[in-house]
């Protein structure tokens, strides 16, 4: 079976305290609802988190979806995304099954980015690794005022912002998360090859704002 890969990378830092990081849980928990209840998703997707303050962690490795533990989000520290970015590469290399002459290797990965700040580690190093690899599609989310459209511009050229942190901006991040797992799992399974852009996925809702 060609899996779906999808890794989120999630800032845990300490402006993230309070509520920001219980609107994230709260996030994930719908997010992983939605997709458990898409069968497209259920069947092809999996999913693995990562979490970056001072320093990066795979709390989820790559894990199909029934068996999915959510993992348990703490907020402190600074943010180090460059290091998130070379270990979701590295995780990535490892974990994703490559296309041999005796049969196809996993889909390319999905990746999605969410933090509320500046990096405060060697950012150029993190994205010299992740621009190693092919991926899927690379979504990075921009939460609140901290969080700047244009250092994540660097990673991936599909960015989008929240207004800010709260539950309700949070939760239909996330909930635009499932959408576009389901909707990729969805064209796959029909045979219509992997996405492209955040043309091909659905459009956002409200609070998800696209930056150009």
């Amino acid at each position: 079976m060609r899996r779906l890969p999808v890794y989120i990378l999630l800032d845990t830092s300490g402006s993230m305290y309070g509520e920001p990081i219980e609107a994230v849980k709260n996030g994930v928990q719908i997010m992983l609802s939605a997709l458990r209840g898409n069968p497209y998703a259920l069947e092809t997707a999996f999913l693995s988190i990562i979490t970056f303050n001072s320093t990066a962690q795979q709390d989820v490795p790559l894990t199909e979806l029934a068996n999915f533990q959510q993992p348990n989000l703490a907020a402190s520290g600074c943010t180090a995304l460059g290091e998130a970015l070379s270990l979701v590469t590295k995780r990535a290399n490892d974990e994703v099954k490559k296309t041999t002459p005796e049969q196809k290797g996993d889909w390319k990965p999905l990746v999605f980015i969410m933090s509320d700040g500046e990096p405060t580690d060697n950012l150029q190093k993190g994205i010299n690794d992740f621009k190693s690899r092919k991926w899927g599609v690379v979504v990075a989310c921009a939460a609140g005022n901290g969080a700047n459209t244009n250092t994540l511009k660097q990673i991936t050229e599909n960015v989008v912002k929240l207004d800010t942190t709260s539950s309700k901006d949070m939760e239909a991040y996330f909930k635009w998360i499932s959408d576009s797992i389901g909707t990729t799992s969805e064209k796959l399974d029909e045979g219509f090859g992997e996405v492209a852009g955040l043309s091909e996925l659905p459009p956002p809702p409200p609070e998800v704002n696209i930056v150009v």
